[in-house]
């Protein structure tokens, strides 16, 4: 567009931009463009990320041996680090007062101790990621692995892994914040923590690296992805050495038997697994927080403190109805995947598990929800396979276990590499992505939030999951820019510039003025509000306008344009020609940067027929 009568265009004195020139540079500014913005500082955070790594996998060792310590000495009366299940325990009844004392013992702890201690874990983590600059108190490194080794060795339904991604978690935290590093790379090493800490317990270290990529680090960068991965490598290379040494066992957490590679038809009975579990993911959320919904009502009447005993209670009935389902349950998981248990046995530890699990955590008890939740997706297939062909019901446990675990915390990809590396079962690969990608299909679409992000959301914060190219990284100033720009001259008073701009016309919406001198070179840039304040008093452009001012340029990308804005809380930037630095081309505006998002919303929302028959594209051209 022309400029306005009175004003230099922004191309300068003769409005002749070289585009040929223009375009060869443009071009050369595109190649330099990398895919990513690692610069060589990553390489100081490598060893970080290793020794958090170490730290969490001794720690998170740890933490199992306390709760084989719990379990033997209250359910079997011997000092012992095994992992044990209380379900062969012999004292009856009196088994239930175990769930009440350790939920007592819990109360207390987070009473006096952290009340950041109760809860799954995971949401904890999350937590501190999004609000408190990745930041965790060192006594929850302590406190946390404690109170889980209490509740679960007390015979709580809960897994170890959630304290163990806190805690992992929390020890990345401090080592981060001995250093002088930004919130974002204390976030990779708390993610590094937490993904060590799954990798050291569970021998999985790419499912835990796809676990803190996908649900944890919120961003798929190579700063989080590099430590993360690190970290899982050096917590299972420990784990590997241990091993050898005979402290643990060499064999994977749920080594089953070889089987023909599921196929053919038994795909579809996998798709149908996947469907009844990803239901299912609704009916285990709902029942979590129901249950804290039902414990919340007691507030004013009961101290929280107590909620947990009460918790215990319920923890105490169920066992006598199922042992099983008590503590972390990783034999039982095992003699899901091995066939083991009939189809009464499976839906009696499904509906047992499901309603002590739910009520321990939603009496504010600490304990992580993946084990349960690999138990209960695993009976769910386990009582399916009995009816579907192909496989053994082992097989189809280890489906509905991957099913359920992708469809509770939206992580398939995460869900299936985790039940691939448990078992080293291949033949299972193809059936564990259909299972879980359909069981993640239903979740999403049946349940706003996952049983992880809702507990984040009732803290009043808010977690996307849906990941995509920003479109201020894959749009050039170039495409969104205004180049009908109004100048002045040094030398205009700002009176009669005022009185110049109509009111309501888009030279007065402006809102910025370069400022171009005789040879059509911006030497400043007058905002209007300086031209309101200071118009009545003879003052000139020269005199009120800003002669150091940001800029950007035609050939950047709007990320960094967007940092410049929100760093010197700007609304608009001049364009200017990169070789000179003088010549104007334009501005860009914050509403420009929205345009962006703009182009996104139409490829989103925008349907139509590319490809169709003449008639079918004249008839749809056609009015009604």
């Amino acid at each position: 567009m022309e400029p306005p009568t009175g004003a230099a265009g922004p191309s300068g004195a003769d409005g002749l931009t070289g585009a040929g020139d223009r375009q060869t540079g443009e071009h050369d500014r595109a190649l330099e463009l990398g895919d990513f913005t690692a610069t060589p500082q990553l390489l100081r955070l490598v060893p970080l990320g290793m020794a958090v790594g170490a730290l969490s996998a001794g720690i998170s060792l740890a933490l199992l041996d306390m709760i084989g310590l719990f379990t033997n000495l209250l359910y079997f009366g011997r000092l012992s680090f095994q992992l044990s299940s209380p379900y062969r325990n012999t004292l009856g009844p009196l088994a239930v007062l175990i769930p009440i004392l350790g939920g007592l013992l819990v109360g207390l702890m987070a009473r006096f101790g952290s009340e950041q201690i109760r809860g799954h874990g995971i949401p904890e983590a999350m937590e501190r990621i999004l609000t408190g600059g990745s930041r965790v108190q060192p006594r929850l490194a302590l406190l946390k692995p404690l109170s889980s080794a209490i509740s679960i060795g007390s015979g709580g339904p809960f897994g170890a892994e959630g304290p163990i991604i806190l805690t992992g978690g929390a020890v990345g935290s401090i080592v981060g914040q001995l250093f002088r590093l930004t919130a974002a790379q204390r976030r990779s090493l708390l993610v590094a923590g937490a993904a060590g800490g799954m990798s050291a317990v569970f021998g999985t270290p790419v499912a835990a690296t796809l676990f803190g990529v996908e649900l944890l680090a919120f961003e798929f960068r190579p700063r989080s992805m590099t430590l993360i991965a690190l970290s899982a490598a050096t917590a299972d290379a420990l784990r590997i050495v241990m091993a050898h040494a005979g402290l643990l066992s060499p064999q994977p957490l749920f080594p089953i038997a070889h089987h023909a590679p599921v196929e053919g038809l038994a795909l579809l009975g996998a798709a149908a697994v996947g469907l009844i579990v990803g239901l299912s993911a609704w009916v285990m959320t709902q029942a979590v927080y129901g249950a804290e919904d039902l414990f919340k009502r007691l507030t004013g009447r009961l101290h929280w403190m107590w909620w947990p005993t009460l918790g215990g209670l319920i923890i105490g009935l169920g066992g006598l109805l199922d042992g099983r389902a008590l503590g972390v349950g990783y034999d039982t998981i095992h003699a899901e995947l091995l066939g083991r248990l009939g189809v009464d046995a499976l839906l009696l530890l499904l509906a047992v598990k499901l309603v002590i699990w739910s009520a321990g955590l939603g009496s504010g008890t600490s304990g992580g929800i993946l084990a349960p939740v690999l138990m209960m997706g695993a009976a769910i297939g386990g009582a399916l396979g009995h009816l579907l062909p192909g496989v053994p019901p082992g097989v189809w446990a280890l489906i509905g276990m991957s099913a359920g675990l992708g469809g509770v915390t939206r992580s398939p990809f995460t869900a299936i590499v985790f039940a691939f590396e448990l078992t080293h079962d291949q033949n299972s690969l193809l059936a564990l992505l259909v299972a879980a990608t359909v069981a993640h299909l239903v979740s999403v679409l049946v349940l706003k939030r996952s049983i992880l992000t809702e507990k984040v959301a009732r803290r009043g914060f808010h977690v996307m999951r849906e990941y995509a190219v920003d479109p201020l990284e894959a749009t050039f100033v170039r495409e969104v820019m205004e180049t009908d720009v109004y100048t002045v001259e040094p030398e205009r008073d700002l009176r009669s510039l005022y009185d110049a701009l109509p009111e309501g016309s888009a030279q007065r919406r402006q809102r910025l003025y370069p400022v171009l001198d005789a040879d059509g070179r911006l030497v400043g840039v007058l905002p209007w509000s300086v031209v309101l304040e200071r118009r009545a008093r003879g003052v000139t452009v020269a005199e009120a306008m800003l002669s150091e001012f940001t800029v950007a340029h035609r050939d950047e990308i709007l990320r960094p344009v967007a940092d410049r804005m929100a760093g010197a809380c700007l609304s608009v930037l001049p364009v200017v020609d990169r070789a000179t630095g003088t010549r104007l081309e334009g501005f860009i505006t914050q509403f420009d940067l929205l345009r962006a998002r703009q182009r996104l919303l139409v490829e989103e929302r925008h349907a139509q027929r590319l490809l169709a028959p003449l008639r079918v594209r004249q008839a749809e051209r056609t009015p009604a």
